[in-house]
């Protein structure tokens, strides 16, 4: 059987000089075998729900308009779309159905205006009842929520419905825009999902992130994918980062003394990437393998059901240190990664005080972001650490910037 996805792995230095334990890391690529097209690609089961709400006013609201007017415009006949609007009311635009007439969908959508307050859990609950109306295995489910604002009362019943979107197989992509919705809800609408949060600075970009999530619904490989890492004896795992499509730290969930598990969710586009820093155990010259890596998947377009890749992960020791190479994209990635570890921490410990250690973190993320070219960041950076010391907070806006920017830091440039 042709698998639907390819798996590889790259260590940062290979060889390695023999001797006592060491630090290396691996990165995990799962790729799709082969370029999914717009013809060729599963049917869409496809649900925005959207803020209405009296702030999205002006620009906002106008945006919004072209960017859901672009999307549908680009859906099939045979792709299902349901159309959600929420504010302290909700309005279900457009019921799930076929995007077979395009007309009365642009009409419908012309017809948004804004009102009232923001009561986010009516449009997750009923935008989950039109999904279940087309749920179907052979279909990719997608959830796509936009938001300017904070929902009031209601986020325990959000992350509560999150979560059973997320048990049907269909990923939350939770947008906030400007700078004053929850990212703490959204963060989690995405994690109780297996999909992913973002921030939109300007409504001009609003049709760029919707284009974004039609795509990558549109290329999906596979879904509900798993990574599991069988260990060598003496190899212990200290960190997993997911590094593609965006970087986020994924934890890992120990099975035993020698697996672990990491949830990867969908893989689509270009693929998905895992960082895994481990510390590899003293051993003479040789070729050992270190690890056996396993993807679990679901393929529903190709009718696989429980899928299964293997890959073996050898590492080489040698006594001859001139042999040993470093990988420059492998450790590229490593600084990309560990300038996002930076600014979390550092938002942290801001948060709960720390001035000191928050802005000593935030500039060693600078310096880092300075040598990886990522000026107007690293500029973020540093203004945050003089605006800290000064005794004042971190504007939202800039919160918003330092938190998701460095999130897109491994994001290919054309998917800007």
């Amino acid at each position: 059987m042709n698998e639907p996805v390819l798996l590889s792995a790259t260590w940062s230095r290979d060889p390695v000089v023999a001797g006592p334990a060491q630090v290396n890391y691996v990165l995990i690529e799962a790729r799709p075998a082969t370029v999914t097209t717009t013809t060729d690609a599963p049917p869409l089961n496809f649900c925005m729900v959207l803020d209405r709400s009296g702030s999205m006013a002006g620009a906002k609201i106008q945006q919004l308009k072209r960017a859901v007017s672009e999307v549908v415009a680009k859906l099939r006949p045979q792709d299902v779309v349901s159309i959600v609007l929420f504010d302290d009311t909700l309005q279900v635009l457009v019921p799930a159905q076929q995007a077979s007439d395009l007309p009365t969908l642009q009409n419908a959508i012309e017809s948004i205006s804004e009102q009232g307050g923001t009561a986010m859990s009516l449009g997750l609950d009923a935008g989950l009842a039109e999904l279940q109306k087309f749920h179907a295995a052979d279909r990719v489910g997608r959830m796509l929520v936009l938001t300017d604002g904070q929902t009031w009362g209601d986020e325990d019943t959000c992350r509560d419905l999150a979560t059973k979107i997320g048990a049907l197989g269909v990923p939350i992509t939770a947008l906030g825009l400007g700078d004053e919705w929850n990212e703490a809800l959204l963060d989690d609408l995405a994690t109780n999902s297996n999909g992913e949060s973002d921030y939109i600075a300007n409504p001009d970009d609003i049709s760029r992130y919707f284009q974004q999530t039609l795509q990558t619904a549109q290329t999906t490989a596979v879904q509900n994918a798993k990574l599991l890492l069988r260990l060598l004896a003496g190899v212990t795992p200290r960190a997993v980062y997911r590094v593609s499509p965006k970087i986020a730290n994924l934890g890992y969930q120990p099975i035993s003394d020698r697996e672990v598990r990491v949830d990867l969710g969908e893989i689509s586009g270009d693929g998905a990437s895992v960082l895994i820093d481990l510390l590899v155990p003293e051993r003479e010259p040789g070729v050992y393998r270190i690890a056996q890596a396993e993807l679990q998947y679901d393929a529903p377009a190709l009718q696989i059901s429980g899928g299964s890749i293997k890959l073996d992960i050898p590492l080489n020791y040698t006594v001859d240190a001139s042999a040993s190479q470093i990988a420059p994209a492998i450790m590229n990635t490593v600084e990309k990664v560990t300038a996002f570890k930076l600014q979390t921490r550092a938002l942290s410990e801001a948060e709960a005080g720390n001035i000191a250690g928050a802005t000593q973190k935030l500039r060693a993320a600078a310096t880092r972001l300075l040598d990886l070219g990522e000026v107007d960041l690293a500029e973020t950076m540093q203004q945050s650490a003089e605006t800290l010391e000064q005794g004042k907070q971190i504007s939202a806006a800039d919160q918003k910037q330092l938190k998701y920017a460095t999130r897109r830091l491994t994001q290919r440039l054309d998917d800007e």
